[in-house]
């Protein structure tokens, strides 16, 4: 019979805790079956991949297509007899275009290591190629389980950033896919006629949402940020801090549309920011006006974007799906119009190098 460990120590040695001996195996025991289940998940998405790449290409191109639909039958009903309903015909379908929409295999198998076969699936409907590279990179980046990814999908959060990006120039100090607009604050639960207070104080209780809606990168710094110049106190509602951009940001809530004196305050909170709190290191502080109108033909004259301040809207109650696409579908035609007209008008010599900031799979979550 063996002795407790406790009895087990040697003589002149330290004494063994046996609690951090079970952790320390339990750890070893539980990262290991992680890597071994990631592992799996990853050949699975891969196996999927190659038999709608090779049935894909081989049996439905071009003339054979018609061919190959009745062979896919053939094959699915062989397929399940062997290895399963994972096979059905239905199945083999989504396979195929699964390796259509993903075709490179040099980004679909980084992206398999990450994402499971059920985040894929809720990737396959997403019609835009852009769009579904941004939803899959994003949800690598917040490592977003996939009921996250289809409401960051079903609630337009690709179609939000463009409609952000359509409004700066090339002139912006205001990097692109940062921001989004609108912002769909639903989550705080506001009742109706809320004061500011009321708001600053939802986004505290739900900051985790917030920052989720907001994207990836965001950490909070402080709310009501005191200001001191000249004997006057000034404070700003939010500061965040964007660790990919290094910079510091203001967030500066209203509960009433857009007007241009909203320019002159966040441009002073940002002069303050820059002369007191930024950091050795640290990029230009930028800003966020939300508002719940964001009189965008006002915005786009004043040009807030030179002074690295972006405007946008925020809704706190969210439409029905349908009603929620065709607004946002709406808004966003109108923003690529407007961003047209803009090109078409005569351009200074000196242009600035646009900062774009692209999420890098490698940074760690918010």
């Amino acid at each position: 019979m063996s002795k407790p460990i406790k009895e087990l120590a040697i003589k002149g040695e330290a004494q063994i805790d046996e609690s951090q001996i079970f952790k320390h195996v339990a750890n070893i025991i539980e990262t290991r079956k992680s890597r071994a289940g990631a592992y799996a998940n990853c050949e699975i998405t891969l196996m999927y991949w190659e038999v709608g790449q090779y049935v894909g290409s081989i049996l439905l191109g071009g003339e054979r297509a018609e061919y190959g639909k009745r062979i896919v039958a053939e094959l699915a009903q062989q397929l399940t007899e062997h290895y399963g309903n994972s096979f059905e015909r239905t199945k083999i379908t989504r396979m195929i275009k699964f390796a259509k929409l993903f075709s490179d295999f040099e980004i679909v198998a980084p992206l398999a290591q990450q994402l499971s076969w059920s985040h894929f699936q809720e990737l396959l409907p997403v019609k835009n190629d852009d769009a579904r590279m941004y939803y899959a990179q994003d949800a690598v980046n917040r490592r977003l389980g996939t009921k996250e990814l289809r409401r960051q999908i079903s609630r337009k959060a690709y179609e939000r950033r463009e409609i952000a990006n359509a409004g700066l120039t090339d002139s912006s100090n205001v990097p692109f896919n940062v921001f989004k607009d609108p912002y769909l604050l639903d989550v705080l639960g506001l009742k109706e006629n809320f004061l500011e207070a009321d708001l600053e104080t939802a986004v505290l209780i739900e900051l985790e949402k917030f920052i989720l809606e907001f994207g990836h990168g965001f950490t909070f710094v402080a709310r009501q940020k005191r200001m001191v110049m000249d004997g006057d106190d000034f404070t700003l509602d939010l500061l965040f801090f964007h660790r990919v951009l290094r910079r510091l940001v203001a967030v500066d809530l209203k509960i009433g549309k857009f007007i241009p004196q909203y320019k002159g305050q966040m441009e002073f909170y940002l002069k303050w920011l820059n002369r007191y709190e930024r950091q050795e290191g640290e990029n230009e502080p930028i800003g966020l006006i939300l508002c719940p109108k964001a009189s965008r033909g006002q915005i786009e004259l004043l040009e807030l974007d030179k002074s690295g301040i972006a405007v946008a809207e925020y809704w706190t109650n969210l439409p029905p799906k349908a009603i929620l696409e065709k607004k946002i579908q709406a808004i966003l035609s109108e923003a690529q119009e407007r961003l047209n007209r803009r090109k078409s008008l005569p351009q200074s010599g000196d242009r600035k190098v646009i900062e774009y900031f692209y999420e890098s799979k490698d940074d760690d979550d918010e």
